[in-house]
């Protein structure tokens, strides 16, 4: 049997549900292990240190650890702790709560100078994000563009689409759901009860309904059955009244011994954990614990231990295709659910472009008295208290009115229970026609979504026959030895894993030297003023062009809380640093092939200016000697790379080839800046068998992100 590795939504219940008794305790530290596992660490009035883990990786989940068993600090907090310790550190934990049935848990946390909220999603590729009082991203652990929803900093957190809430269905709409289905009880209950395939066996199970039957020949009796087990597992989740169980597969027959050495959990493999008693289990042996917490702790410490063993023992370990193909599934299912959603916004549309032509007469005397009034220079506010008067008469199409928004020019009418915002400003027709337009290009997002239906299932079967193939194959030959090792052709891998994890300077223009050392630039007046006030250190060398309009360029000797010393850089990194600060100023924009570049110490630049001189923000005094790098050639490549991590790269060619599996180089010409960007794209989409790949880290906007203001030209496509 496969372990489980993610938490369920029953799981989530019952563990927001004990979370909740740590309200109130206070933030110490926060911690992030290899990019997916969040430690905080909390001090209780009552129960002292409190150690919670928090991991989004191949396992999701949480839980409160006894800190013998938590990892030591990393050596170097990233960007991503340092920023979550600024905003959370001494804060008070207000509150725990599951996001309605979704694998999501949301922390508030709270502090005299401002509030923060931490929400967790245990679903997908996992991720955290950290929210402001007002609910914008501050910043997450992935970055989330779908059409569904956006997660990414600076923008207003989106929830996944809601679902139906198992935990508080009455028995109508239960029943009602079951009648809608056409297929066997157990996916009815897995599917319209939002459950999944797990928990619809179990609740059938105990409820004692043939998980088989069709649903058109079962009735009262049986839903009655299912809805009051569903009712009962709600209470317990709710109060907290558990008998959590870790389940365990045997080794091997010998140990079927209760009396035997040790806990069963070292004894087998542990391969499930429940707040509950699980009838689906009941094959197996478990060890009980006095609440979820510790079970958890211990079924996903074991599940480290076991993993481990494996990795240690050799041989092949075995990809976990069944997570892949269920993560293809979901996105599949909320793909369709989002098709679903554009033809009934098309469908409304309609619905209101009809209501227009079929209540003409009252519609078309709301625009013409508001048209009429307008002429007479009436202002909106006299309009709208002329129309309420209106309303309290009786008169129709004044009752008809909610609002008009003199800022916009529209008026918004209640018509045949249907709420219709119109132009005040055009008659009947083009209003209906404005209707039936939207409505067409609503409709015109299925053809996207279909199109992304389509990628994700040849993924998902791609996925699947992976897995025939690798249980086809037989066991590999020894690892050769190093410097033998065979490189992979990335472009022609038909699925490449995404690796990206966060840095700290991805919010500045950035390469890495072909010597390895990190050159960061200013995108606009604010960061040259924050890269000279926070990141130039006096080890570091700073970089400007001679033309007016250029990045202030750093080329680092360490990182922001690294200690600096002197650094003897190669003429290689000079060369590419100058070539980098030429590239991304007025100088590309002019179209010219060169310019020049030149070169001080961190102590020459200044934000005084000379006496009777003005410094506009972002410039900089320099004083003293120069440094000059002659006719820099304007040319940047964009590149993607596969190996340690997956992403765009862009900066001088010299320092990008090398490093990124494909690449494209550019010089001044005649394309705009997105333009060239979409080029780049297709260029990269129609070079990697992985398409799905390419659209995943290196979308036209990212691309965007590293290409210089201005107008560029393509040389090698």
């Amino acid at each position: 049997m496969e372990p489980k590795r993610e938490l369920s939504s029953v799981d989530l219940a019952a563990l927001a549900t004990e979370l909740s008794r740590y309200e109130g305790a206070k933030l110490d530290k926060a911690y992030l292990y290899d990019e997916d596992l969040l430690r905080l660490k909390l001090r209780d009035f009552d129960r002292g240190r409190i150690e919670l883990l928090i991991e989004v990786g191949e396992n999701k989940q949480a839980h409160v650890a006894d800190p013998s068993r938590v990892p030591d600090a990393p050596g170097r907090p990233p960007e991503f702790a340092m920023m979550l310790r600024g905003r959370i550190e001494s804060a008070d934990l207000v509150s725990v709560e599951q996001y309605e049935f979704d694998r999501i848990l949301v922390f508030e946390f709270e502090r005299p100078d401002q509030n923060t909220t931490l929400v967790v999603e245990l679903f997908g590729d996992g991720n955290v994000a950290v929210l402001d009082g007002n609910g914008e991203v501050v910043r997450s652990l992935e970055t989330v563009r779908l059409k569904s929803r956006t997660v990414a900093p600076g923008s207003q957190y989106e929830f996944p689409k809601s679902r139906l809430n198992p935990l508080e269905v009455d028995y109508d709409t239960l029943e009602a759901r079951m009648e809608q289905s056409d297929t066997d009880v157990v996916r009815t209950v897995a599917t319209q009860l939002n459950l999944g395939g797990f928990w619809g066996e179990e609740l059938c199970t105990r409820a004692g309904v043939e998980k088989t039957m069709e649903i058109a020949d079962a009735g009262e009796d049986e839903f009655r059955a299912i809805h009051r087990e569903l009712m009962d597992l709600a209470d317990a989740l709710r109060s907290g009244q558990f008998d959590p169980r870790v389940y365990v597969e045997r080794d091997n027959e010998e140990d079927g011994d209760d009396d035997a050495d040790g806990p069963l959990t070292e004894r087998g493999t542990v391969v499930d954990v429940s707040p509950v008693v699980l009838e689906e289990r009941s094959e197996l042996p478990s060890q009980a614990f006095d609440s979820f917490n510790p079970a958890l702790e211990e079924y996903f410490y074991r599940l480290k231990e076991q993993a481990q063993r494996e990795e240690e023992g050799g041989g092949r370990e075995r990809p976990d295709f069944e997570a892949e193909i269920e993560k293809e599934k979901r996105i599949i299912e909320q793909q369709e659910q989002a098709i679903e959603g554009f033809e009934e916004e098309a469908a409304e549309l309609r619905r209101k472009a009809e209501i227009c032509y079929a209540r003409y007469d009252l519609i078309d005397e709301v625009l013409s008295t508001i048209q009429a009034a307008r002429e007479r220079n009436t202002p909106w506010a006299d309009i709208q208290e002329t129309l309420e008067q209106g309303a309290e008469q009786g008169i129709p199409a004044a009752e008809a009115v909610v609002d008009v928004d003199g800022a916009e020019g529209t008026v918004t009418v209640d018509v045949d229970d249907e709420r219709i915002t119109l132009d005040a400003t055009t008659g009947v027709e083009k209003n209906a026609d404005r209707l039936y337009q939207e409505a067409k290009r609503v409709e015109g997002k299925k053809e996207g979504a279909r199109e992304a239906i389509e990628d994700t299932r040849e993924r998902l079967e791609a996925v699947k026959r992976r897995r025939e193939e690798w249980e086809a194959e037989p066991e590999p030959e020894p690892e050769p030895e190093e410097g033998e090792h065979e490189e992979t052709d990335w472009l022609a891998r038909e699925s490449i894993p995404v690796r990206q994890p966060e840095q700290w300077y991805e919010e500045f223009r950035w390469f890495h030297t072909s010597d390895g050392y990190l050159v960061i630039g200013g995108r606009n007046a604010d960061q040259n003023e924050a890269l000279v006030k926070k990141y130039l250190d006096k080890h570091d060398r700073f970089f400007h062009t001679q033309a007016h309009g250029g990045p202030v360029t750093i080329l680092k000797a360490s990182g922001p809380s690294e200690p600096s010393s002197p650094v003897d850089f190669p003429d290689a990194s000079l060369q590419e640093a100058a070539q980098f600060a030429v590239a991304y100023s007025s100088v590309w924009k002019d179209g010219r092939g060169a310019g020049d570049a030149y070169m001080v110490e961190p102590d020459q630049v200044s934000k005084t200016p000379e006496s009777g001189e003005y410094l506009e923000k972002g410039g900089f005094a320099i004083r003293g000697d120069r440094e000059y790098f002659r006719d820099m050639p304007c040319r940047v490549a964009v590149g993607i790379t596969c190996a340690d991590e997956t992403r765009v790269i862009g900066g001088p060619p010299s320092a990008i080839e090398p490093d990124a599996e494909t690449t494209i180089t550019l010089e001044p010409g005649k394309f705009a800046q997105n333009d060239a960007a979409v080029k780049c794209y297709r260029e990269f989409k129609s070079r990697f068998t992985d398409e799905s790949f390419v659209r995943k880290i290196a979308s036209a906007d990212r691309i965007q992100e590293f290409l210089p203001p201005g107008g560029s030209d393509l040389l090698d496509v």
